[in-house]
């Protein structure tokens, strides 16, 4: 354990010396409870993961998981932690895991959904997806791949939004520039299968309202960010997508 945690340090000391000086950091006081109590979370900035039924939704495989629990809670926690490190953003350290149906969802700006080539949403979540948007909240789609998983995500994002088409973001979108200036959409996948691509979809207005990861899978370098499974520089990359994330949440 206490190798682990000289690990941790280390690497997360790499992104904490960029911009830390410039914002000034905070770290959390206290942990808030699991995230089986949503209701118990602080005003706190939350990593919302969604949950989901559909093919093989509660299966155990891919590493003992459902596929929308996969990087859970390690993903979430390392990024929350950063973001607290290099921000002056209060965050809470624990996952809350919700349904798209779940009214308790719109008490937060930021969610997190994966392996939407699994998913199948009922009406009801396809409902509380659009509204969710559409009243400002922000949703990250990652850890998918092939055309197959892309065209089951388009098909669920026609039933909300009829209206609106994912688009390809270049890289001077604000979203790759609101805290750290990313250099390069052209990033490393962490299982190196298929060509990376960054998909936006945006309200009438201009405003993104969720980013797709597709063909990549950031939150797997976030999970192992305490371990040397993979190399510093891919973790380093990820975590400031990561935290650019949160913070166009916030912003926009």
């Amino acid at each position: 354990m206490r190798t682990r945690h000289r690990r941790w340090s280390w690497r997360v000391g790499i992104i904490g010396c960029a911009a830390a000086l410039l914002i000034g950091g905070t770290s959390p006081k206290g942990a808030s409870q699991s995230a089986l109590d949503p209701e118990a979370s602080s005003n706190r900035f939350t990593f919302v993961r969604i949950q989901f039924g559909g093919r093989f939704s509660s299966r155990t495989f891919f590493g003992a998981v459902p596929p929308w629990a996969h990087d859970y809670p390690r993903g979430g926690r390392h990024l929350m932690k950063i973001l607290s490190e290099v921000s002056l953003v209060r965050v809470n350290p624990d996952e809350v895991v919700l349904r798209f149906d779940d009214p308790r969802l719109f008490q937060y700006p930021f969610a997190y959904l994966c392996e939407v080539g699994f998913m199948d949403l009922s009406d009801r979540e396809i409902e509380g997806l659009r509204e969710y948007l559409l009243r400002g909240g922000f949703l990250i789609v990652d850890d998918f791949r092939e055309e197959w998983a892309l065209e089951n995500l388009r098909a669920h994002l026609r039933r909300a939004f009829p209206d609106l088409e994912l688009e390809e973001l270049e890289l001077s979108h604000p979203i790759f520039n609101c805290f750290f200036s990313i250099r390069t959409l052209e990033v490393t996948p962490p299982y190196g299968e298929g060509v990376p691509k960054f998909l936006g979809l945006s309200d009438k207005k201009g405003r993104l309202m969720m980013i797709v990861n597709y063909n990549n899978d950031i939150s797997e370098y976030w999970e192992w960010a305490d371990d040397p499974f993979t190399p510093i520089e891919y973790t380093n990359e990820a975590f400031k997508f990561g935290v650019n994330y949160a913070i166009y949440a916030l912003t926009h």
